[in-house]
């Protein structure tokens, strides 16, 4: 019944934001030209381009391609180093968050938590260009302070929900509480901390394209410059690469996780 209603409730919420907002379906009717632009777009997915569309290219300017593994580089550097910094923060930040911290510690750091992740990447790389300029310091700090906050919620509640019956044992031997953590509880927690973190890289590498549209040298840099000028063939190139880098990932995450966490 509880749940009944709940779920009624969500359908309620729904309901009202979709009348709220004015939302209707003649909005997805196309608009004169639309749809040509629309197959236009789709139809150039069969040809991603291999060189520049432009009528004009400079001389000297670098191989499409080699622009492409740049810009592919760039991009799965800015995700380590924001995820790196994400692992150093959101770790120790999440194990203040957990329930083995006196309360006096663990609310204080549950609000430190909650804001850190409460803004998104985007508004915070709005900020930080306004206040730092553009670098590349910038961007990872625009990734990091958002993925810390989210690493270190779901980490504290990993070691919430962990079996607890290792670390009690070793508190009764004697054992320090950091070394019953260490011990008995974080083992027990790290599969699963290991397998989100691996998540949260493939979100980096997403995040670190999308931050390509501020300016940074990422694939989204370029996909909004191709766009922006209706190369949609160089358009399609990119999306197939982050599409591309993504699965890789994917795949070498799962066999990481097969081989160290699982």
């Amino acid at each position: 019944m509880r749940r009944g209603l709940v779920l009624v409730a969500l359908l309620v919420c729904g309901l009202a934001a979709f009348l709220a907002l004015g939302l209707g379906f003649g909005d997805l009717v196309p608009r004169p030209g639309g749809l040509k632009l629309a197959g236009e777009f789709l139809g150039a997915a069969w040809r991603p381009a291999l060189d520049y569309q432009a009528d004009f290219v400079p001389q000297n300017a670098p191989a499409f391609l080699s622009v492409a593994l740049a810009a592919l580089r760039k991009t799965l550097l800015f995700a380590a180093a924001a995820m790196s910094l994400s692992l150093l923060i959101g770790t120790p930040l999440g194990l203040l968050g957990s329930a083995l911290v006196p309360a006096r510690v663990r609310l204080p750091v549950r609000v430190l938590i909650a804001l850190m992740r409460s803004v998104h990447e985007l508004l915070w790389a709005v900020v930080l260009l306004a206040a730092l300029g553009m670098s590349s310091l910038t961007a990872v700090i625009a990734i990091a302070i958002p993925f810390s906050g989210t690493l270190a919620k779901v980490f504290s509640e990993l070691l919430d929900e962990a079996p607890t019956t290792a670390y009690r044992a070793l508190r009764g031997t004697g054992a320090t509480p950091l070394q019953a953590f260490l011990g008995g509880l974080l083992p027990v927690a790290a599969p699963d901390m290991g397998a989100y973190a691996f998540y949260r890289f493939e979100c980096a590498v997403r995040s670190s394209a999308v931050l390509g549209f501020f300016g940074f040298p990422t694939i989204g840099y370029y996909l909004k410059r191709s766009f922006e000028n209706l190369h949609y063939r160089e358009v399609w190139t990119w999306l197939y690469m982050i599409v591309l880098l993504v699965l890789v990932l994917e795949w070498w995450s799962a066999h990481l996780r097969r081989r160290f966490v699982a």
